[in-house]
């Protein structure tokens, strides 16, 4: 079995530069560590993956098939065929039935607008007669043609207010931007030709097109893949949430307990889930994320200097997050992030932040970031240590993944994105001639002289194979995402 580590140890630390690499080196020994321990083994007191709540009950309930018409009456025998149609015509509180298929919004225009306490489960088979979102896979998956119509909406847009006891159900779908971002060709020449391998070259990120030959879409938008601001309870869970361009999901909580569970997220730039709060009373909103398995959260631009970004959750303030029984691996930054602090000292005493049993693998900088104790750098922490932060309130069985998880890990995430990311390095490099012919001129005018900036990565937001993301679900029994379980 060490000859995995070992093996995944040559891959980490081959070519990277060296903070990169002893990121990855004390990831990998923590790895070894783990495995020799008898007591690591996750806690499966709580390890149930799917919602303690009680079963939802619907006002109503609508089906809706890439085969309906809208001119239906959206029952089980005469479907709807636009998820938004099916939400428009449903009262407060109904279930909307999705059978396989891409759903692109009303009129294509590539979002689902929610404004109303509803309930919407993809995974049905065509029939309505089976229901299993990781064989029937239902998606909103926009393509270049929706760049124009959707680009201030998230595929899912909720706002909704007024009742602290009304719920927001998104379970089932598959939310990918991979197909409608714009990214570096496969013919792109120097140095960013792309790796072996590869579906896409760079991610052209938002405002940031670099000067290549370009495939996919003209240009990558600002949208979320989940956006929005809820009053009341909101449950996501068994969905795939991949290459969004601009954050996972990015919501607003405005009190209500909160449940995000047995997800997959894969190649989110920015963070895979952000959940702010926006109520003034501590205690009120509370965000419960467990049982997910995010990977490859990517920083803010692609030149790896003065890194921003790069987040798997963050907490957020005036939000008492609980965060347990996830898979965090190979973010560009951080697994955690815990560095916003409360400007009213009053609330943030009062906040409580949590992780206990989370597994970690190969996250460049740290599995949790905290605030600087000095003005400077974030403070970096490795889930050995997560027992003296003192922002988590319970600290409990975190750790780094032993030998055998790795190797699982190994045969269930796209093999060449892995590597590719392992193998990941990059590079900043500044010159100065002072005798150049605009710094001559610049002289002569009393101007400050000035250098160039030469930057180098050989990976950043590639596109994540969105056919391989259901591979991932039920990879380690009672931690990260599981297999599809009926509430």
């Amino acid at each position: 079995m060490k000859r995995a580590v070992y093996i995944l140890t040559f891959l980490l630390i081959g070519s990277l530069s060296s903070s990169q690499a002893q990121g990855f080196r004390d990831a990998i020994n923590k790895a070894k560590d783990a495995v020799k321990s008898k007591d690591s083994q996750p806690d499966k007191a709580s390890s149930s993956s799917t919602s303690s709540k009680k079963s939802l009950k619907p006002t109503a309930t609508f089906y809706v098939s890439t085969k309906g018409n809208n001119r239906n009456d959206g029952s089980k025998g005469a479907p709807f065929k636009d998820i938004q149609k099916a939400i428009d015509d449903a009262p407060e509180g109904a279930l909307i039935c999705v059978a396989e298929g891409n759903y692109l919004g009303k009129l294509n225009t590539g979002y689902i607008s929610i404004k109303k306490y509803i309930m919407v489960e993809g995974g049905y088979s065509e029939d309505f007669s089976e229901r299993d979102p990781f064989k029937y896979i239902t998606s909103i998956q926009p393509t270049p043609a929706q760049a124009g119509t959707s680009g201030n909406f998230g595929l899912f847009d909720i706002y909704v207010r007024g009742k602290k006891d009304a719920v927001v159900l998104i379970d089932g779908f598959l939310l990918d931007k991979g197909q409608m971002n714009s990214y570096v060709g496969l013919n792109a020449t120097g140095k960013f030709v792309v790796p072996e391998g590869m579906e896409t070259g760079f991610l052209n990120a938002p405002a940031n097109r670099i000067n290549q030959p370009s495939m996919r879409g003209d240009r990558s938008v600002s949208n979320q893949l989940i956006h929005g601001d809820v009053e009341g309870r909101v449950i996501i869970r068994n969905c795939m949430l991949l290459n969004g361009a601009h954050f996972g999901i990015q919501m607003g909580n405005i009190g209500g307990e909160w449940e995000i569970y047995n997800n997959v997220f894969l190649a989110n730039r920015m963070a895979s889930c952000e959940v702010r709060g926006m109520t003034n009373t501590p205690g009120e909103a509370v965000v419960n994320f467990h049982h997910n398995t995010i990977l490859f959260s990517w920083r803010r631009d692609w030149p790896m200097a003065d890194k921003d970004m790069g987040y798997g959750f963050r907490y957020m303030t005036r939000v008492d997050a609980n965060v347990y029984n996830n898979i965090l691996g190979c973010n560009d930054f951080s697994a955690l992030d815990r560095t916003y602090v409360d400007s009213d000292r009053t609330k943030e005493a009062v906040r409580k932040t949590s992780a206990s049993n989370n597994l970690f693998f190969g996250n460049i900088e740290a599995d949790i970031t905290l605030p600087s104790t000095g003005g400077g750098k974030f403070l970096r922490i490795f889930a050995d240590m997560f027992e003296d932060v003192d922002q988590l309130h319970v600290a409990d069985n975190n750790r780094e993944m032993n030998e055998e998880e790795i190797k699982i890990m190994t045969q269930v995430v796209d093999g060449p994105y892995l590597k590719n990311f392992m193998n990941m390095e990059g590079s900043t490099s500044t010159t100065h001639n002072p005798n150049s012919s605009e710094n001559q001129f610049r002289s002569a005018m009393g101007m400050n002289l000035r250098g160039t900036e030469s930057n180098f990565a050989t990976m950043y937001a590639n596109s994540y194979p969105y056919k391989k993301a259901v591979d991932l679900f039920g990879a380690i029994d009672g931690i990260g995402a599981q297999k599809f379980k009926k509430e």
